[in-house]
């Protein structure tokens, strides 16, 4: 039987052991990682990096770089003056591999080296690196300024989210007295309406004609909506319609509603709606409605309420 080994060897095998892992677990694993090169002392600057994740290098002037077994990472983006990296995916714990960086203003330099320490599921997400003071007032500046982009950015998506909450309540309720008197499209008057009178059947061109029909003002709006019958044998779909004031003036219309096309010997509602505040259109008004293939309907004397 062989003889154990000395509890000095066990000691200094278990030493050697943890001294292995030590280095890993050393690294702080910062969100940003902030290296002014004028005061490190020249030694490696340890990186926390993890597979997965992606770590972002950001340098305040031109690089190049040379990166140990940069065959092995999933992604390597190099940008004038960013070097995005995601590391090998077999990256275990506590391995190690350089990353050296030339800048383009300091030809003759060796260089600074980076060691890239694996850690799991922790890793340093933005590493900014001054290579002078001057320039890192600048970059400094530079990131406030994209910080304030930023900033903006998220008010106006934070906006825009407000809307849409409005947008899908009123879609929620879209018959609601309560819409129409918070977006100011009722007043106290309410919505006016008023019947068009038929005074006659399809004419011989278009064989369209107005079986029955109402205008409806609100405070800032003017909506049609007539019965229209096809008298021809060929469906019809609505493309386009206005309102023509005692002035001549054209109010287009800015939306046209119906279900589907207008099939022959069939009836079918038409809406359309017309943009007009306070007193901007009053008086009778002809209504003009016409399809893709040209045909279409004019309705003379509408009064508007």
């Amino acid at each position: 039987m062989l003889p154990a080994p000395p509890l000095s060897l066990l000691v200094l095998a278990l030493l050697q052991g943890s001294s292995l892992l030590s280095p890993s677990s050393a690294v702080d694993c910062q969100e940003v990682q902030r290296i002014e090169l004028s005061r490190t002392s020249g030694a490696p600057q340890e990186i926390c990096v993890s597979p997965g994740l992606r770590t972002r290098f950001v340098f305040d002037s031109q690089f190049t770089v040379n990166l140990q077994d940069e065959a092995r990472f999933v992604e390597v983006i190099h940008g004038r003056t960013t070097l995005g990296l995601l590391p090998p995916g077999d990256m275990g714990r506590g391995e190690r591999l350089r990353l050296t960086v030339y800048f383009k203003e300091e030809a003759s330099s060796d260089g600074v080296t980076f060691v890239l320490v694996a850690r799991q599921g922790q890793a340093t997400r933005q590493v900014e690196v001054y290579s002078d003071r001057p320039s890192r007032a600048s970059f400094q500046q530079e990131v406030a300024q994209e910080h304030a982009n930023d900033q903006r950015l998220q008010s106006r998506v934070e906006q825009l989210q407000h809307q849409l909450e409005l947008l899908r309540a009123e879609c929620d309720d879209p018959s609601g007295l309560r819409r129409l008197l918070v977006s100011g499209e009722m007043d106290a008057e309410g919505i006016r309406a008023r019947r068009i009178s038929v005074k006659s059947g399809p004419s011989s061109k278009s064989l369209l004609f107005m079986v029955e029909g109402h205008i409806y003002r609100s405070s800032q709006h003017v909506v049609v909506a007539v019965m229209l019958r096809n008298a021809s044998s060929e469906p019809w779909t609505a493309d386009g319609a206005l309102l023509v004031d005692k002035h001549g003036k054209n109010w287009k219309a800015i939306r046209i509603w119906a279900s589907s096309a207008l099939l022959p010997d069939s009836s079918q509602l038409v809406v359309l709606e017309v943009r007009a505040r306070g007193q901007e259109l009053q008086g009778d008004v002809t209504v003009k409605l016409w399809g893709a293939e040209s045909r279409g309907i004019s309705i003379h004397d509408v009064p508007v309420p």
